[in-house]
């Protein structure tokens, strides 16, 4: 068979490989606020066990880039998605490390009572979903426009967890019996900040590897 077709083939089922990888954290990130959501225990720990497999994921992709590039010698637009590769899973791993952080945080609010700031929290969550998949497929498309598009929905993320710091300290002074649980909720809303950048950083990697420009979003 023509080598440039078996390299296709083989970037092919590493695209496919990513975008299991990226379904997987949005589905853990759902999950992981529905048990936060419903002081839902048990799921909040299937979650939490999820991060292994999500790891697992990412070496393998990382490991069928690696071989790719050391056996075909891409060149131009074919190494600049291996190196991209690199970027957007790391990425979705780390995505991934907050997910479980949300999930630890539905552990230790388990039982205790909610107040206002989780609803700020749900529409982190919606949009970091929103991202996850809008990035994902900007990559898949190969999509710059696509990408900056979806590198601006952090703006909603930041400006929720700006609002939701405020309500927090606001709080914490008014109602002192609930620093632990403020406190707990504001790491999370930075946790999930994070996320947003993370999400940021693989669409700034779409625009180097298809304009070959570095491009701060």
């Amino acid at each position: 068979m023509n080598t440039r077709i078996l390299f296709l083939e083989e970037l092919n089922r590493i695209r496919h490989d990513i975008l299991a990888m990226s379904s997987r954290v949005e589905e853990d990130l759902g999950n992981a606020w529905e048990a936060l959501r419903n002081n839902d225990r048990e799921l909040a720990k299937e979650v939490k066990a999820g991060d292994a497999v999500v790891n697992a994921m990412q070496l393998k992709i990382e490991d069928q880039a690696a071989i790719l590039i050391a056996t075909q010698q891409p060149v131009a637009r074919d190494l600049r998605e291996l190196v991209t590769i690199f970027k957007v899973t790391g990425n979705l791993e780390r995505a991934g490390d907050h997910t479980v952080h949300l999930a630890k945080a539905a552990l230790k609010l388990s039982g205790e009572p909610s107040f206002r700031a989780l609803e700020h929290l749900e529409k982190m969550v919606q949009t970091g979903r929103e991202m996850i998949r809008a990035s994902i497929s900007a990559y898949l498309n190969q999509d710059i426009d696509a990408a900056r598009q979806t590198a601006a929905l952090d703006n909603r993320i930041d400006e929720e967890h700006h609002i939701l710091t405020k309500e927090i300290l606001e709080l914490m002074k008014e109602r002192p019996e609930l620093i632990n649980q403020a406190v707990r909720i504001l790491n999370t809303s930075g946790f999930l900040e994070r996320l947003g950048d993370h999400m940021t950083n693989i669409c700034e990697g779409i625009i180097y590897m298809v304009e070959n420009k570095h491009e701060e979003l």
